[in-house]
């Protein structure tokens, strides 16, 4: 929605958490289905042609759905989805506020040092919505912290979560965080995630373990940030069998 975008996360806030009800629901599976090619007809008969039976390959039951994409699919971003998630951005942050939190050279950037700190979810191929990260060592974030990767670091930086303008407000956005924080809490070296945002959504991040701990040292022109932080050790979320 037009005039409520905001510099971190979604441009939205959906009443969907306080015991999330989507982790209820069974959620799409990382990883690709097996693919079947499309079955082939040959023309080159000069008789009528015959009904034939669809030829597929051994191990492929007759009536299964054929298709060479995942319907759904999460996975780490790679420097090739530099330009799709750049365009999400674009739509998202620059047209209403002027600025975006990472430019395209800085998304190829991250994605080459650390793809590992980025999460993106993918339907029929297509990216619809991505979060990046790269690691910090300092207790606090500053202004050097919107551009650099310390490989020593123990923070996860999380400087985007953004939803293509087509897939908002279905929950998406929460959906793809939680599975983010869970694939951080999975990386032995990664203790806390931190983020920056403005006041508005500080109830939302909330949700997730995050708690403020002050105003941001980082300022982008006028906007100012409140710093939250979320302990990746001994989590809740990692105890939940939310289907991650």
């Amino acid at each position: 929605m037009k005039g409520e975008k905001r510099l971190f996360g979604e441009p939205w806030i959906e009443e969907v958490l306080g015991g999330p009800p989507w982790l209820r629901r069974p959620l799409p599976k990382v990883g690709c289905p097996r693919e079947a090619p499309v079955a082939r007809m040959s023309t080159q008969s000069t008789h009528p042609p015959k009904p034939e039976a669809p030829r597929l390959p051994p191990g492929i039951p007759n009536g299964q759905r054929r298709h060479t994409l995942p319907a759904s699919e999460f996975r780490c971003l790679t420097p090739e989805d530099a330009v799709s998630a750049f365009e999400i951005e674009r739509e998202a942050f620059i047209s209403v506020l002027g600025v975006c939190p990472l430019y395209l050279d800085e998304i190829r950037h991250f994605l080459t040092l650390c793809p590992e700190l980025s999460l993106g979810w993918f339907e029929e191929g297509c990216l619809v919505a991505f979060i990046i990260g790269s690691l910090w060592d300092k207790e606090r974030l500053m202004q050097e912290s919107l551009t650099m990767h310390k490989p020593g670091g123990h923070i996860a930086h999380l400087h985007v979560l953004a939803v293509h303008c087509a897939f908002r407000q279905q929950g998406r956005g929460p959906i793809l965080l939680w599975r983010y924080l869970h694939h951080l809490g999975s990386q032995p070296a990664v203790r806390r995630a931190v983020l920056m945002c403005e006041d508005v959504l500080v109830p939302f991040y909330e949700r997730f373990g995050f708690h403020a701990v002050g105003p941001c040292a980082v300022t982008v022109g006028s906007l100012t940030f409140t710093e939250l932080h979320c302990s990746l050790q001994g989590h809740a979320f990692l105890r939940r069998n939310s289907g991650c």
